[in-house]
């Protein structure tokens, strides 16, 4: 039997009514949190030119879904994540705008390809940059306020990891150098790989590989393998960062993983909930490109929380508050209900059905008559 070819690309997919009600409520409750702290949400377009999506990283320029404008001849690609279009408007028509400057965004990114852990290539993401600092009190408030959003949404039992995405930097060009290339040794720590280090000349880095786990004992580990103080200050100030944190999560620390921080600068997190084998978010530090030679700090995080929507996350039941209105019914009565909260299903002919059509309720001469 011929198999019948496929509606949508692999790694697309249509959102029925349901499941698209539920993106909207969890999207406005992310949004709405971020928002009560000062974060004014911009809105990018979903395609850019390829340089402003990929710019001189050419792993990510090729990881772009990219297509030739016919207008300007030129190539657009869709994006992949958003935050780049954010530093692009904080350096361009925000550049005057005072800083500190506090945007957020909520949109949907396509990704060339998918991954195991999430094989969908397109997806929701909703984030906040602060633009101007990545200072610990910077750092500090983007980690509350992600933890604000994740609770206005009902995403409850999170862990934030922490990590330090200099750290390996700090120690090879100071008191732990080694004669094995920097990236090579960041990808035995990434793989925590005691062998490889070895293999590298490196074993006086396997102790870092115990500095992991539950914040408070690897913070522990990191300043008992810290003996010179290089990292004192990374140290000091994540213990600032989580702070006003540590009632609310799970914290954890995993000082040398790599995976989704290619550009964070000095810390970063991800967040994980129960019943999810990938992140649904990550931030951090990190710099944005201004001109040629010149750089602006920033801390920020995005969510993407798809595959919880995917569980349930946002769901409502409406039949209770769903109402057929029969034929010759009075129009401002159902406007009413409507600005009531009522969502009113107009009948087009006698004997319409009000379960079959998921209205708990009729209109009745009275009022609502329960279906």
């Amino acid at each position: 039997m011929t198999k019948a070819p496929a509606l949508l690309p692999e790694g697309l997919r249509d959102r029925l009514p349901a499941q698209a009600e539920a993106a909207s409520r969890v999207t406005r409750a992310l949004v709405d949190a971020m928002r009560s702290h000062g974060y004014g949400r911009v809105s990018p377009p979903l395609a850019e030119f390829r340089e402003t999506l990929g710019g001189d990283d050419d792993r990510q320029a090729r990881d772009l879904l990219r297509f030739t404008d016919p207008v300007s001849q030129r190539t657009l690609a869709l994006r992949p994540d958003i935050t780049r279009q954010v530093g692009r408007i904080a350096t361009s028509l925000l550049k005057s705008a005072p800083r500190p400057l506090r945007l957020c965004y909520a949109g949907q990114v396509v990704k060339l390809r998918a991954s195991q852990l999430r094989p969908a290539r397109e997806m929701l993401q909703v984030g906040a940059e602060l633009i101007g600092s990545d200072s610990v009190v910077a750092a500090r408030e983007i980690v509350t306020v992600a933890i604000d959003a994740l609770d206005a949404a009902g995403i409850g039992g999170a862990t934030i990891d922490f990590t330090l995405p200099d750290a390996v930097d700090l120690l090879a060009n100071g008191p732990l150098p080694v004669a094995a290339s920097i990236e090579a040794l960041r990808d035995a720590l990434d793989a925590k790989d005691a062998g490889a280090l070895v293999r590298l000349g490196a074993e006086a880095y396997l102790p870092l590989l115990r500095a992991t786990g539950p914040f408070d004992q690897a913070l522990a580990d990191l300043r008992a393998f810290d003996t010179v103080g290089v990292l004192t200050a990374r140290i000091d100030a994540l213990e600032e960062i989580a702070a006003p944190i540590r009632n609310r999560v799970n914290l954890t620390l995993d000082p040398t993983e790599r995976h989704g921080f290619a550009y964070q600068s000095w810390f970063g997190f991800q967040i994980f909930v129960p019943g999810q084998g990938d992140a649904i978010g990550r931030g951090g530090g990190y710099a944005i490109p201004v001109g040629e030679d010149e750089e602006e700090s920033a801390v920020g995080f995005s969510l993407y929380p798809d595959p919880l929507i995917d569980d349930g996350l946002g769901a409502e039941d409406d039949v209770d508050r769903r109402i057929l209105l029969p034929l010759g019914h009075d129009p401002a009565l159902a406007a009413s209900l409507r600005a009531d909260g009522w969502q009113t299903v107009a009948a087009l002919t006698d004997g319409e059905d009000a379960k079959r059509l998921g209205c708990g309720f009729i209109l009745g001469p009275e009022g609502p008559i329960e279906s």
